[in-house]
């Protein structure tokens, strides 16, 4: 039903001081912590990079906002990475 309104956009700064655009594509909770999972937007005029794939970011909840942030090791990245993959392909299967 989301998806009748389009993708949703977020813009975010990578740690070299550069933005990136990223596209929604589903959120979850892991461990009592919520996830959400994007994709590198495609824009105009950049060669497309073949590292570009799902992000993952953790959402946190200081002073009343919700922030961004990166995972804190590999081994919640893995989970969290899997929990996504299984959710993406189950919800494709049930087309």
């Amino acid at each position: 039903m989301a998806d009748e309104y389009g993708p949703t956009f977020i813009t975010v700064t990578d740690e070299d001081g550069r933005e990136i655009v990223l596209e929604f594509v589903d959120a979850l909770e892991y461990n009592g912590q919520q996830y959400q999972a994007f994709f590198p937007a495609e824009t105009e005029g950049e060669d497309e990079d073949p590292d570009n794939g799902l992000v993952i970011l953790k959402v946190l909840h200081e002073d009343g906002e919700d922030l961004l942030s990166t995972l804190d090791s590999d081994e919640e990245l893995d989970a969290v990475y899997d929990l996504f993959m299984e959710s993406l392909f189950d919800e494709d299967g049930e087309s």
